[in-house]
This record gives C-alpha cells, sequence and structure tokens, in this order.
C-alpha cells in the first residue's frame, strides 16, 4: 500500500514518544494515518520546545532540530503554559488554523495522558487543563445530484472501465480514500464488500446496482493482464500492475472533475464521500444512525453535519407554512 507503515524502532525520536507511538499502534489499534499524525503533532512539539528552552540556538533550522536525546527528565519538567507556548507557535509561526490546532492538542493530550496513567513517567499531567480550540461548524462540500451525474459521464467517455468503478464506488458507497485503494477481490461477495476503514474497524458496505454493474464490466479489463499484476488480489490495479496508491485516485479525480467542469480544486475524493453521504441523506430517506454505519463513524456527532445540508428542503418548509402569503 502507498503509506509508510510506523518504524517501531525510530532512533530520531524520544524514547518516551516511541513508546506512546507503539502504544497507540499495538493496544490501541489505531491506523497508520493517525500515528504518523500523532507523530508529525508530537515531533514539532519537542523541536519548539528545545527552541523554546534555550537548548539550540535561536538560528538552528527549526527542520534539522534533533529530539532524541529528549529524556523522561526533561518532559518531567514540561508545564501546562509549555504546552499553550506550542500551540501559540503553531498559530503565529506554522500558520495554523483552529482546526490543525486543535489537532495538535488532541496529540499533547493523549501522549501526556499515557505517560501519567499508562506508562507512569509522570507524576502529574500537565495537559489536564488543556483546552481545544474553538471550532466553528463547517458544512461539508458535496456535488448536487446533477453535478455527480456530469462527473460520472464524463468518466465513463473516457472509456476507463477502472476510473469509472471508482467513481463510481465514491459516489455511492462514501468510501474513504484509504478505503477504496485498500479493496481487495476476496472480500467482495454479491452486493456486499467488506473493508477495513478508520482504527482498523472492519465494516460491510453494500453495494447496489450501479455498483456491482461497474466491478463486472472493470473485473475482465483488469484480469486481462492478471499474470503482470503483483498484488493478485488488489481490486484497483496502478500502470505499474501494483495495487493503485492515494496519490493516483486523487490526481485521476481531479481530471474528471475537470473535465465535467467542475473546479478541481474545489473537489477531491473526500468530497465524493460528501456527496455520497448527502444523497443518500437527502434522497434515499436515511436514517442518522444508519448513515453513521455505512460511512463507519465512530460518534453520531460526525454524521450529524449532514443534517444541515439540505437547505431546499427548509426553504420548502417555510414556504409552506400557511402564514407564508
Amino acid at each position: 500500500m502507498d503509506f509508510d507503515l510506523y518504524d517501531l524502532s525510530d532512533d530520531q525520536l524520544p524514547e518516551d514518544l516511541n513508546g506512546f507511538l507503539t502504544y497507540l499502534n499495538t493496544i490501541k489499534g489505531k491506523s497508520i494515518n493517525t500515528i504518523n499524525a500523532y507523530k508529525w503533532d508530537l515531533t514539532m512539539f519537542f523541536k519548539f520546545m528545545k527552541l523554546y528552552k534555550g537548548l539550540v540556538p535561536k538560528s538552528t533550522n527549526f527542520d534539522e532540530i534533533i529530539i532524541n536525546d529528549i529524556d523522561s527528565q526533561f518532559i518531567k519538567k514540561i508545564k501546562l503554559m509549555d504546552l499553550y507556548a506550542f500551540i501559540s507557535f503553531a498559530e503565529n509561526f506554522r500558520s495554523n488554523g483552529n482546526y490543525a490546532k486543535a489537532r495538535k492538542v488532541s496529540a499533547l493530550k493523549s501522549f501526556f495522558k499515557f505517560l501519567h496513567g499508562k506508562a507512569k513517567i509522570i507524576s502529574d499531567n500537565p495537559a489536564i487543563e488543556l483546552e481545544t480550540p474553538k471550532l466553528d461548524k463547517r458544512n461539508p462540500v458535496y456535488l448536487t445530484l446533477n453535478e455527480s451525474k456530469s462527473l460520472l459521464a464524463a468518466t465513463k467517455e473516457s472509456d476507463s472501465q477502472r476510473d469509472f468503478c471508482i467513481i463510481t464506488l465514491f459516489l455511492n458507497c462514501g468510501l474513504r480514500l484509504s478505503e477504496l485503494c485498500s479493496i481487495d477481490i476476496p472480500n467482495i461477495k454479491t452486493d456486499t464488500l467488506t473493508i477495513i476503514g478508520k482504527g482498523n474497524k472492519e465494516r460491510t458496505v453494500y453495494l447496489n446496482n450501479a455498483c456491482i454493474r461497474s466491478i463486472e464490466s472493470y473485473l475482465p479489463v483488469r484480469n486481462k493482464e492478471q499474470h503482470r499484476i503483483i498484488d493478485k488480489n488488489a481490486l484497483f490495479i496502478s500502470n505499474r500492475f501494483t495495487r493503485i496508491n492515494k496519490r493516483t485516485v486523487e490526481i485521476m479525480v481531479k481530471k474528471y472533475i475537470k473535465k465535467a467542469g467542475l473546479d478541481p480544486e474545489k473537489y477531491t475524493p473526500h468530497k465524493l464521500r460528501h456527496t455520497a453521504a448527502t444523497l443518500m441523506y437527502k434522497y434515499g430517506q436515511v436514517d442518522i444512525r444508519s448513515l453513521q454505519k455505512i460511512l463507519g463513524h465512530e460518534n453520531i456527532s460526525t454524521t450529524q453535519i449532514y443534517t444541515h445540508v439540505d437547505d431546499e428542503t427548509l426553504r420548502k418548509a417555510v414556504n409552506s407554512n400557511p402564514l407564508s402569503d
């Protein structure tokens, strides 16, 4: 697959950070993407701390600051105000918005909770009172029904059964990009697809007629070069006969978005996931709990963003008021 697996023996990181990342991987079962995000944020934090505490010259290139010499004694001295100083640094010198800052707060809170509660390395948790920046509610960006049809039509014109199948699955199933790339043929059973989603959780995706037809049309094309395919189980194959990677899909989606006369900078594979969820909620009479299961959301609050997108229904409801005239 196209992501980098977490190296459990990363000698460029502090020992306690390695321990935390290993815990996330082996005990908590977090996804590689989540582990790498925590690794990135906490690496930045420790580089900042060395600079903030005057342990390296101010002229030092930030990205070149070495942090594998940070030990438990250093970590025990970290205070709440140090954490706020880091969040301020992320905003003012790394141009982080509230969502990026919130992710860093989450990483810090999880790390110090582990050091205090699990590893017993610190006696006091400095992050316990660390507050998360207030996040404004954002409605999801998605394609309308007509725009979705235009995208499908533009993809079909290309005569690429693979690309048409990918766009069809995105728009009908609400898959994450990583989930689509990881689809294995043996996991497709008639009208169901078993995938490993976020947090390494297995879920069943139900395939409608459009998805089934697109897969059936694509498989014979794929199998023409069966002898050259490296990953025999992978559904979607690249031009190099390896499992397709996320970057290839991103580029492909942008190409067809542009071909359909839409903004390629506005719509990404994740926006197609939003589109599938919105169309199911708006036109399929799908209740929010069912939509949660379809999308593989751990918390219902994540799914509830789709209850705010149907402005036309709200407009009709207001206009139906007998006093509207």
